[in-house]
């Protein structure tokens, strides 16, 4: 792989000097590194063999990690970043406010959310009625998530005792507090807490569940893989080949990976270990990838329209081939 962007290098040096009427006007070559820019978490761990592979060579990439999609947003519309791992529904709510010039090239995490309880008995969605449930992200994604499922399997939040906290690690502390109750923690917080809590299982895996009741095909997505307009194919093209082979070496080899993991700053190295398989690293493109988010996405705007930017992303969002990015409007 080190080869091939080698020489997609020289190609987009040698693009760049043969004149207009030879070269797309939307697909300028990149003037320099392709700038990478993730959320320091489980969207972010799949790239961490990625990181350490290219990090003496910035000529071919730069990487940012963000503790908050916030701090990504405006970089991206401003054209100071390529490539970014968000949200799945920041995604679709910039593909609107930015009339078409951000869109999605890949998935690259599924579902980091999963149920933690002390109460062994909880095996199934049905266990729920009645519990107290402890979780963050009240009128966020989490909750949507989770209502998408409850309603599928015949329930509704109004069947447990949903307690909203503002963070993770007070859920984590709710629960050493409540034997009987259920925490909705994403990862590496569900690792987190059971390993400082022996008595706490991971029990359920949200995404899981969703695939269960599902009938489109479509996952529980929690990052994916967006670039601007006017970014050059080839270089999309060789950042999600180097994306995948990362992501499938992170999987395979998470004790490998997971000093790599804390070396980026996002989790302590015997965390990570534990977590990567429960973190839902993926490389999904094409129609594979449009799949796995087009009936996520359509869940959360039944839910919340404005969870998705207040309307649903068109055909064009789901850049299927990195070629819909020339000459595309």
């Amino acid at each position: 792989m080190k080869k091939f962007m080698a020489a997609l290098l020289l190609l987009s040096m040698a693009l760049a000097g043969c004149g207009a009427e030879k070269q797309p006007e939307a697909a300028a070559a990149p003037a320099g590194p392709t700038r990478v820019a993730a959320l320091k978490g489980p969207t972010a761990i799949g790239m961490v063999k990625m990181m350490d592979t290219y990090k003496g060579q910035p000529g071919i990439y730069t990487f940012d990690l963000y503790t908050g999609a916030d701090e990504i947003v405006p970089l991206l519309v401003k054209g100071e970043v390529d490539i970014a791992l968000v949200p799945a529904n920041v995604a679709a709510t910039l593909y609107q406010k930015t009339e078409g010039q951000v869109r999605v090239i890949g998935v690259n995490t599924l579902s980091v959310l999963e149920f933690v309880t002390a109460d062994t008995a909880v095996q199934s969605v049905a266990g729920l009625k009645g519990k107290k449930v402890y979780m963050t992200g009240k009128g966020t994604t989490p909750e949507y998530a989770l209502r998408y499922v409850l309603e599928k399997n015949g329930l509704s939040m109004d069947d447990m005792q949903i307690d909203f906290k503002s963070e993770a690690a007070e859920v984590v502390a709710a629960l050493t507090q409540d034997a009987s109750a259920v925490g909705l923690l994403p990862q590496p917080f569900a690792t987190v807490a059971t390993t400082q809590n022996d008595t706490l299982q991971i029990v359920m895996h949200l995404g899981d569940e969703w695939d269960k009741v599902a009938q489109d095909g479509s996952h529980l997505v929690t990052g994916v893989t967006v670039s601007r307009m006017g970014f050059e194919p080839m270089a999309m093209d060789a950042f999600l080949s180097d994306h995948a082979e990362s992501a499938q070496f992170v999987k395979e080899h998470p004790d490998e990976a997971a000093p790599l993991v804390e070396e980026s700053g996002i989790v302590k190295a015997p965390v990570a270990q534990k977590a990567i398989p429960n973190c839902g690293i993926v490389s999904l493109k094409g129609e594979e990838m449009k799949q796995a988010l087009q009936g996520y996405l359509e869940a959360l705007y039944e839910i919340s329209p404005e969870a998705v930017g207040g309307a649903l992303p068109d055909d064009n969002f789901y850049a299927v081939d990195t070629m819909d990015f020339v000459n595309k409007k």
